[in-house]
């Protein structure tokens, strides 16, 4: 099963409970509170529904598709090679290259 790396940010100053529901009986639910980032995996095709608790019982507040909260992860970087010099407190830009 493919897996898409998503966020979602409480921008309310409220506590919400997240519900992702996908194929293959996925399922995750989260409490995130104000201001807070979640950062989830899911399948590409989910539905995630965002719910607070109002005055008359839990309310709505949206529902977005996964695609809607993928991130964009970057490639992982080159490695690079640390330069040992002989002494701690000397380095050369030569001896770098």
């Amino acid at each position: 099963m493919t897996v898409l790396a998503c966020s979602y940010r409480n921008s309310s100053t409220r506590m919400v409970i997240m519900r992702c529901v996908g194929p293959s009986e996925f399922f995750l639910e989260r409490v995130v509170f104000p201001f807070e980032l979640l950062s989830f995996e899911c399948p590409p095709t989910s539905e995630v529904k965002v719910w607070t608790h109002g005055l008359g019982g839990p309310e709505l507040l949206e529902t977005l598709q996964a695609e809607e909260l993928g991130m964009d992860i970057p490639a992982a970087s080159p490695q690079v090679d640390l330069v040992q010099s002989t002494s701690p407190w000397e380095f050369s830009w030569s001896d770098a290259v």
